[in-house]
């Protein structure tokens, strides 16, 4: 097993600060660059026992392994300004790339690092943030060599080789949450249309209150809203996948389409240190913005 004693986090937004978090507390030193984030993102940091240093350079220099831990859009644009940190500085960290996109976006980002000299690992988080070591988030990976990530297993994450190949694991995590995120845009869609047409009270009538699937849906929904900005990108990248494959890409497009027009709602601006709306709220909120 690869010797990682200093792991580097970007970005320690909600799920990379969770992440720092359950490795700091199993004996990692963990390090980010916080140049130019918000102050929640600083607290986060924080919080989570996550060292800050001035710039990508210095980071790339400090850690033995480097997790890209952001939005989709960001993924490779973080990924050319880490590489030229590598090409400054002649430091080799193993790059993992953590992000919810398409195999076919992480094998692009790969020549990118490859071309810089760092090995290169693709991964896949799914689940919640930790908020301690051991807590629920899965991560999966895939690549020739995934020895350096693989370490990780030992400090608080759950790790799970998936295959030998890049794309592997991100396209797991493609259809994963195309199973999670995916239908919790579905459920949103109709309850929203069902109370649009003044019928929510009869379709919930016709569901009784033993139905298999609904209880659990509708229990999704709450916590969504807050994430919708960041889900509509990743909905994207499912759809490029399926679409590289010769299925129809239109399924999640409208799924991501569904998670802009919530963005674009007072229930986009919400944060993980505030209540989740209940979905009554949520369900006018949206309905309401439709009549308008």
């Amino acid at each position: 097993m690869v010797d990682v004693r200093r792991v580097g986090i970007l970005s320690p937004g909600d799920m990379g600060a969770g992440i720092g978090l359950a490795l700091s507390q199993s004996g990692l030193e963990v390090l980010t660059c916080l140049a130019g984030r918000s102050d929640l993102t600083r607290l986060r940091a924080e919080e989570a026992g996550i060292m800050d240093v001035a710039d990508y350079d210095t980071l790339v220099q400090q850690v033995d392994l480097l997790l890209s831990v952001l939005v989709p859009s960001k993924a490779r644009s973080i990924a050319d300004q880490v590489a030229a940190s590598l090409q400054r500085t002649g430091a080799r960290p193993v790059f993992a790339e953590c992000n919810a996109i398409a195999p076919q976006t992480v094998r692009d980002i790969e020549q990118v690092i490859r071309a810089a000299g760092s090995n290169f690992v693709d991964a896949g988080i799914v689940g919640s943030p930790p908020r301690h070591a051991g807590d629920s988030a899965h991560v999966f990976c895939s690549g020739p060599d995934t020895s350096a990530f693989e370490a990780l297993g030992e400090y608080g994450l759950n790790v799970r080789v998936v295959g030998p190949e890049i794309g592997q694991a991100s396209g797991l995590k493609m259809v994963y949450a195309a199973s999670t995120k995916g239908t919790t845009a579905l459920w949103t869609e109709l309850l929203v249309a069902a109370r649009a047409l003044g019928m929510e009270q009869a379709l919930r009538e016709e569901w009784g209150p033993n139905h298999p699937i609904a209880g659990r849906q509708l229990g999704n929904i709450p916590g969504m809203p807050r994430r919708a900005r960041r889900w509509a990108g990743e909905m994207d990248e499912i759809a490029a996948t399926f679409g590289a494959l010769g299925l129809t890409p239109k399924i999640l497009e409208g799924a991501g389409d569904l998670y802009r027009f919530i963005g674009d709602t007072p229930l986009g601006d919400q944060t993980s240190r505030e209540p989740d709306p209940s979905l009554d709220t949520i369900l006018e909120t949206l309905t309401d913005r439709l009549e308008r």
